[in-house]
């Protein structure tokens, strides 16, 4: 029987899958798996219900989880321990997802590697291992540059009456929401991250208009100035970018990286074929 390698990317909202074998099958997806929202036997639970059964767990001899949150052990040992009831004869490997965007971005050669998608994050890599880390702050203090980020500029500019009259018109038309559940669920739902970032396809939008643009640049701006400027390397090395805020405006982060003087490497969307690509090679 043959031994497969199975690979996750798991962000805040999903998860995607990736089995390796002589070949890189198709990605499959659930959803995100987060020791910051979830314990283990709540991921076990939805592992059970999403998983396809076409994926006979006895046949996979690794599992590599590249996961938001699980950068201190005792994170990563919470989804380790679901997968590990789950996939009972794999060797279970858990780090977080800014060493897999890394990977994704740079594979063994030295960068800076960016995140930005329902969250944010950024890290120098050596082409081993993450040297520098500027710290991140969760979607309440920081995420600079984000969808929840860019998503809070939407919501506080409709509430504040900020915008003009037709993106008012506009913001109604589509979300049909309002002020009272706004509210409910940024503070009394689970999951306020995913719910602000939702409001970031506002932007996509309605490109071209000057509100709309001067909050994409200025979420982008307040992500280069309190992060990527912190790094020795941002000068020297290509600054890479992953997630799908990175992949919608990669326009405006073409503009600001020759505005701030930074070399342009990959953009993508997800890093699921840069890291399929690392492990095959491996």
């Amino acid at each position: 029987m043959t031994d497969f390698i199975l690979l996750a990317d798991s962000g805040a909202t999903k998860t995607e899958w990736r089995l390796l074998g002589h070949v890189s099958e198709p990605s499959f997806f659930t959803s995100g798996l987060s020791p910051y929202h979830m314990e283990s036997d709540v991921m076990v639970d939805l592992l059970n219900k999403e998983f396809p059964d076409s994926i006979y767990q006895e046949q996979i001899s690794s599992v590599y989880f590249y996961g938001t949150g699980c950068k201190t052990t005792p994170k990563a040992n919470i989804v380790k321990k679901a997968l590990s009831s789950i996939f009972t004869k794999s060797n279970i490997h858990v780090t977080h997802d800014l060493m897999g965007a890394a990977i994704a971005l740079c594979g063994n050669k030295p960068g800076i590697a960016c995140i930005l998608g329902t969250g944010s994050n950024s890290c120098e890599f050596n082409g081993k291992k993450i040297t520098f880390n500027s710290p991140g702050l969760g979607f309440i203090l920081g995420d600079e540059g984000s969808g929840a980020y860019m998503g809070k500029k939407v919501i506080t500019h409709y509430l504040y009456q900020q915008f003009d009259k037709f993106l008012l018109e506009s913001f109604e038309a589509q979300f049909k929401t309002s002020k009272d559940e706004i509210l409910h669920k940024v503070y009394k739902e689970p999951y306020p991250n995913r719910y602000l970032a939702s409001f970031a396809v506002f932007l996509s939008a309605h490109r071209g208009h000057y509100i709309i643009e001067n909050i994409i640049e200025d979420s982008l701006r307040s992500f280069l100035d309190e992060h990527v400027v912190r790094y020795k390397s941002r000068f020297t090395s290509k600054l890479n970018f992953v997630g799908s805020i990175s992949f919608h405006f990669k326009d405006k982060i073409v503009e600001l990286c020759e505005a701030y003087g930074f070399e342009l490497g990959e953009v993508i969307k997800q890093p699921m074929s840069g890291l399929a690509k690392y492990h095959m090679e491996k």
